[in-house]
């Protein structure tokens, strides 16, 4: 007996080890967090005294310091999202770094309120069922391996842009249906081919679709900034041309071998059934008419004017209504989800504060001024226009890009000696991409609406970024210069 049992030791204390590694890590995790938190209270007292060396007053500069803290914290994971937020919240409003309506803007915006209709449908479509009968017809596969499944969802999002001009609404209603997919085919919580789809999802229907008008807020802000300030008009077939081959048809193909890369799924996939699905219920038929009205409303908005931030509230509205019964009171409180909801005021209270203390202008200014482009070296000065918005898209993220980079077009126009319209043209290959998830708040929305971890987003997004320097700007160079748009 004694014998027996000696081998047997080591392996007992294995559970404990691990244990007490995982308490040592949570430790030293909370640990950064603190040290985070004064780190930031440094920062920003040095940045209330020695702001004029920066050309600020303390209180950009303070704003400067918490727009960066929050941004990194975010990109970086150091604390669970609704800290981070609630922290930035906090400190703006004590700080007086911008006005109350300014730092709350994110929650009387429409992208809110258009993520809260939309979390109230996905959760309508996953508990009636409908999910499940959407992604067993849309998804039908006669050969059915996850990389198949991988590029049919990157079709669906994709192919989705051409006739649904929201990012955002085009994520609510195709994220419910693909983790209804991931289910019926096996692809639990915790399986990285569940990851991978979701990842299409939210990589596939904002990047390749940036080089579609008006399919996405920084094209659609772009349109009317350029003909606001500069009287220039972008058509949507010239657009599409120029941009949609390489970084809208190429990217998506390369979007699909990265993913089945980073995200690979080597497991069995269950089969889906065959035999004939159980009739619709009553609940799902309601369901599905009002989504079928909700996307007619999103896809015609240029021609009836209703954002699709109110037809997603009224979509909800619908649904939450004791007479229709589509989703009930108790599902509502037990499974609406708010951590998506306070991120989304975040990022957008982040934008905010930034465009209305004139941060992104500022770094702007700052970095025409550090590079001193001469005319007359055109691809020089193209790159120097893209690592300058990078820049910009790293503190305004992407959607604010467009609002400013295009009032200094003129300017950077004259100082690389640049078509203006080129100068306009060439945002699109940087709010195309993503080099970190918080740049982009759609795909923000999907990751988290899929549960997938900050982490896993951003092996995506920076394996995409080196890409797309190292092989799609050369080709998309060659493109331009093809189409004459480049000397």
């Amino acid at each position: 007996m004694t014998e027996s049992a000696a081998p047997q030791a080591p392996h007992s204390s294995q559970p404990s080890d691990v244990a007490r590694r995982e308490r040592l890590r949570s430790r030293l995790k909370a640990l950064g967090g603190y040290a985070a938190y004064v780190a930031l209270a440094l920062a920003l007292w040095a940045a209330s005294h020695g702001s004029p060396a920066l050309g600020l007053s303390p209180t950009a500069a303070q704003a400067a310091v918490l727009v960066l803290f929050t941004i990194g914290a975010w990109a970086f994971g150091l604390f669970p999202e609704p800290v981070t937020t609630l922290t930035f919240f906090l400190l703006a409003v004590l700080l007086h770094v911008a006005k109350p309506e300014v730092i709350f803007a994110g929650f009387h915006s429409a992208a809110w309120w258009l993520v809260f209709g939309g979390a109230v449908t996905g959760l309508a479509v996953r508990t009636t069922g409908l999910g499940t009968r959407l992604a067993s017809t849309v998804f039908a596969l006669r050969r059915p391996t996850y990389p198949r499944y991988v590029t049919s969802v990157m079709i669906a999002s994709v192919g989705l842009a051409f006739v649904m001009p929201s990012t955002t609404g085009r994520i609510l209603l195709l994220i419910p249906i693909v983790l209804a997919l991931a289910d019926r085919i096996g692809l639990t919580e915790g399986r990285r081919g569940r990851t991978g789809l979701v990842m299409t999802v939210a990589a596939g229907s904002y990047m390749p679709p940036t080089t579609i008008l008006p399919a996405n807020i920084p094209n659609s802000v772009l349109m009317g900034a350029a003909d606001s300030f500069y009287g220039v008009k972008l058509h949507y077939a010239p657009y599409l041309l120029l941009h949609f081959p390489v970084l809208g048809a190429l990217k998506a193909v390369i979007l699909v071998w990265v993913i089945c890369r980073l995200f690979p799924d080597d497991g069995p996939l269950a089969s889906p059934t065959t035999a004939t699905p159980p009739p619709l219920t009553a609940d799902a038929r309601r369901l599905a008419i009002l989504l079928a009205l909700a996307l007619a409303g999103f896809a015609t908005d240029a021609w009836h004017g209703i954002s699709p931030a109110w037809i997603s509230v009224a979509a909800a509205i619908l649904c939450l209504l004791p007479t229709i019964h589509i989703v009930s009171p108790k599902t509502f409180s037990d499974q609406m989800q708010i951590t998506p909801l306070i991120y989304v005021a975040g990022f957008l209270g982040v934008g905010a504060v930034v465009a209305d203390t004139g941060l992104g202008e500022k770094v702007a200014r700052l970095c025409l001024d550090a590079v001193g482009m001469v005319p007359g070296t055109p691809v020089v000065n193209a790159a120097w226009l893209i690592a300058i918005g990078a820049a910009i898209g790293l503190v305004a993220t992407l959607p604010g890009l467009p609002a400013v980079l295009t009032p200094l077009a003129g300017q950077l126009s004259n100082a690389s000696g640049l078509p203006l319209y080129t100068v306009l043209m060439l945002q699109v290959p940087v709010f195309s991409t993503v080099l970190l998830p918080y740049q982009s708040p759609p795909m923000m929305i999907a990751m988290h609406l899929g549960g997938v971890g900050m982490r896993d987003g951003t092996r995506l997004t920076v394996v995409m970024t080196a890409i797309t320097l190292v092989l799609l700007f050369p080709l998309d160079y060659v493109w331009w210069r093809v189409l004459g748009m480049l000397p």
